[in-house]
């Protein structure tokens, strides 16, 4: 609508409830944003003499998105109360490991209520038997303040943090938890204690994490990797991480899934290295470097997501548009792409850490409980895949 008409006052007569109250409310937070300029002051609807003019661009740009910031903020809320069961890939998730018998997962110091209630859902849900780690007097008085009964739950008694961790670890090398969660602790204090060559939890593979989100409106579940374990992978770190991923979605179904690797643009280009990275390893899974999957890159993010992206720069690939892996250049693009996608597109999100001896749940601190027993669920699936395809993952010989 012209800014002349809506400052004389006319044609509100044929404007809608809702498009009336959001000009109210648009002009009202352009007033509060604008007080301190000064604008020639003139009248206009729901404005005294007294208030400073908007002008023709700054009316445009307050007024004409208010609608869809109401959308996007009842959007948001909408997917914040989402639970499990109204996501249909993690409900999926749930209901298959839900048909196999609980494994014993180790709870690294659960010390905060979203960590401790995770591993209390988790067991309700019969995923998990947990073995909590940490000084006990504190996890107790984190239970009793968040109204959780711990009676029938193992307690190992450690002193902080880095114990927990080092404690848990030993509890997955000598077999007595099949898997470990992360609790209310930085990711790095947990894998430092996992990559010990000596005691802890190494294999032929690198480690690195993978990320499984339903994201709201697209078409499947995306796999992003790496967002929290490797920052700059080199080459033969990104072949590892590709081929962990891989292995992930063989465990929850997906028998040949496409991976897509990405970066800025979708031509090798030899001044950005992620881009001959991705080359390469498009090569390394044609010659049988990396088995299991489809394997395409450089691809941008548009490209690897959407089918008419690809269409539209010509792109001919079978994992163009269609991709269920999507292999960041680094940790911290990683990162930011999942991460906007949970809090800016309602994205649900689960994570694991692969390429250990056992499955090693973790999770974003901000992320709530039904993140975490959705991670469960995952770690699961692949605990028991792995027990019915033995020699997926072999041991380092000690000292390696």
């Amino acid at each position: 609508m012209p800014f002349r008409e809506l400052r004389a006052g006319r044609a509100w007569s044929g404007l809608g409830d809702t498009i009336r109250e959001n000009a109210h409310a648009a002009f009202a937070t352009a007033l509060r944003w604008i007080k301190a300029f000064d604008f020639p002051r003139v009248q206009g609807p729901g404005l005294s003499a007294s208030e400073p003019r908007m002008s023709r661009r700054l009316v445009s740009t307050l007024a004409e998105p208010c609608d869809a910031r109401v959308a996007v903020g009842q959007a948001k809320r909408k997917a914040a109360s989402r639970t499990l069961g109204d996501v249909p890939f993690l409900r999926e998730l749930l209901d298959a490991a839900r048909a196999l018998p609980p494994i014993r997962m180790a709870v690294v110091h659960p010390c905060d209520a979203t960590s401790l209630s995770g591993a209390v859902e988790a067991r309700n849900a019969g995923l998990i038997e947990p073995v909590l780690v940490g000084p006990a007097a504190r996890i107790r008085a984190v239970a009793v303040e968040a109204g959780l009964a711990l009676d029938a739950f193992e307690i190992v008694d450690v002193g902080h943090s880095h114990a927990a961790a080092e404690a848990a670890v030993a509890l997955a090398r000598t077999g007595k938890v099949a898997a470990l969660m992360k609790g209310a602790l930085h990711t790095d204090e947990i894998m430092q204690a996992a990559v010990r060559k000596e005691a802890g939890l190494r294999t032929e593979r690198r480690m690195s994490h993978v990320y499984a989100l339903d994201v709201p409106h697209h078409s499947k579940p995306l796999f992003i990797t790496d967002a929290a374990v490797n920052i700059a992978p080199s080459l033969g770190d990104k072949r590892d991480i590709v081929q962990n991923a891989i292995a992930l979605c063989h465990a929850l179904g997906v028998p040949q899934p496409k991976v897509a690797i990405l970066s800025a643009v979708e031509t090798v280009d030899p001044r950005i290295v992620s881009t001959v990275d991705a080359a390469a390893l498009c090569k390394m899974a044609e010659r049988g470097q990396i088995t299991g999957g489809l394997v395409d890159g450089p691809l941008a993010i548009d490209n690897a997501v959407s089918g008419p992206a690809a269409a539209a720069k010509h792109i001919v690939s079978r994992v163009a548009g269609d991709a269920d892996v999507l292999v960041a250049p680094d940790l911290v693009s990683g990162n930011m792409l999942a991460k906007q996608l949970v809090h800016l597109a309602g994205a649900q999100a689960a994570g694991l850490v692969l390429g250990a001896t056992v499955p090693i749940v973790v999770t974003s601190r901000s992320d709530g409980a039904p993140s975490r027993v959705a991670s469960c669920a995952m770690a699961r699936l692949l605990a028991h895949h792995r027990r019915i395809r033995p020699g997926t993952v072999r041991h380092y010989a000690d000292g390696a």
